[in-house]
């Protein structure tokens, strides 16, 4: 089960500038909460 998909360092820096700033509630890792849309979007539930 080790199909995970990641995102590189380097693409996520190509899209860190289109992230929303935390306001009140501590943030998580970008590059998990992006790479489990993809991999949702990619396989599905």
């Amino acid at each position: 089960m080790n199909d995970h998909f990641w995102l590189s360092e380097e693409q996520l820096n190509r899209i860190k500038p289109y992230f929303l700033l935390s306001h009140g509630v501590p943030r998580v890792d970008d590059q998990r909460v992006i790479s489990g849309i993809i991999h949702v979007l990619k396989r599905g539930l």
